[in-house]
């Protein structure tokens, strides 16, 4: 009977002394998963698309993030990350723990990068941009009419291709379209969502001030109804360079050119296609121009416009322009 009793004393010391070490294994391992990890300063880390937990673990090791394998891994398993990892670019701030690792790998937001296309580039000038924007993938295979694109600051993530941020400016410039075109004035001479597009285009190569535009696009909008010719620099430019910058002034030939189909000094209408890709602010601005009776503008010397209903008011603008400019050239 002693002998059943000390086995039994035994067994129970014996699970009591199992259990006391997995409580401690238990209790060490919530410690480290909580303890600060050995980052200094705060990182990148790219999970791409298929990366399992050894994968991560592994670059979470280079990254500085992690001291060693293993326990990571483990934890990952435990907590159901393998199955909810998240791709993307993530930042891992400082010291950050194996759970807050798990953490912002299974819940954080993947970092968001943005390009910015300026409003008035040509499809050219915009693929040079997207073409040097950092960790994109793949070339520009996409075939883009001038004027097609929405300029704007667009978020991408890592591993995004470049021909899927072209679609989605192509798409936003459309869908663009679609919601102005049944809010524009009536009586317009602009018959196509193509011909709004060809003159919101030459109205943001005329100006840079917002303010100015309605004003600029009535200009033109006035020219049209009355069946005179656009008189636009920027298309000759358009039909000499491709968009690019000149350089120099307009040669007195270049305005005489007749053959130069972008001349709207010569030709009459609109050039044949867009100039530039205009942004939201032209195409309203074209669409729902300012009710005014004007004719003509020229600069003003400030970086905006002075505008004329007359020939007479205008010639008189440009006479103040030039002398402005012969101050300048003179130093005054």
């Amino acid at each position: 009977m002693r002998d059943s009793r000390g086995f039994v004393r035994v067994l129970v010391l014996l699970a009591l002394a199992i259990l006391a070490g997995v409580a401690f294994v238990a209790f060490e391992a919530t410690r480290r998963v909580q303890a600060p990890g050995p980052l200094d300063e705060e990182v990148v880390v790219w999970i791409e698309r298929g990366d399992g937990l050894k994968t991560v673990e592994s670059k979470l090791i280079r990254a500085g993030v992690l001291e060693g394998p293993q326990l990571f891994y483990y934890y990952g398993r435990g907590t159901g990350l393998a199955e909810n990892l998240r791709a993307g670019e993530f930042v891992i701030p400082p010291g950050a723990s194996i759970k807050e690792v798990a953490e912002i790998l299974r819940e954080g937001e993947p970092l968001l990068r943005f390009v910015t296309v300026p409003e008035g580039r040509t499809v050219q000038q915009a693929f040079r941009i997207i073409e040097e924007a950092p960790v994109l993938e793949g070339p520009i295979t996409l075939d883009v009419a001038e004027g097609d694109l929405l300029p704007e600051t667009y978020a991408y993530q890592r591993g995004e291709t470049r021909d899927a941020l072209v679609k989605r400016m192509v798409d936003a410039h459309r869908e663009l379209l679609d919601e102005l075109w049944p809010q524009r004035a009536p009586g317009l001479p602009i018959k196509t969502k193509e011909e709004a597009v060809i003159l919101a285009s030459i109205v943001e190569k005329e100006t840079a001030l917002a303010e100015e535009r309605p004003r600029v696009a009535a200009v033109f909008i006035n020219r049209l109804k009355r069946g005179m010719r656009l008189q636009s620099d920027p298309t000759i430019i358009y039909g000499i360079t491709g968009g690019e910058p000149l350089g120099r002034g307009i040669r007195r030939s270049e305005l005489d050119n007749a053959d130069n189909p972008y001349n709207t000094y010569r030709r009459g209408g609109l050039p044949p296609t867009p100039i530039a890709n205009p942004g939201r602010a032209s195409l309203a601005a074209v669409l729902n121009p300012a009710d005014t009776n004007d004719l003509y503008f020229v600069a003003d010397g400030t970086g905006g416009h002075v505008f004329a209903a007359t020939l007479r008011e205008h010639n008189a603008n440009v006479a103040r322009w030039r002398a402005i400019e012969r101050a300048r050239q003179n130093g005054q």
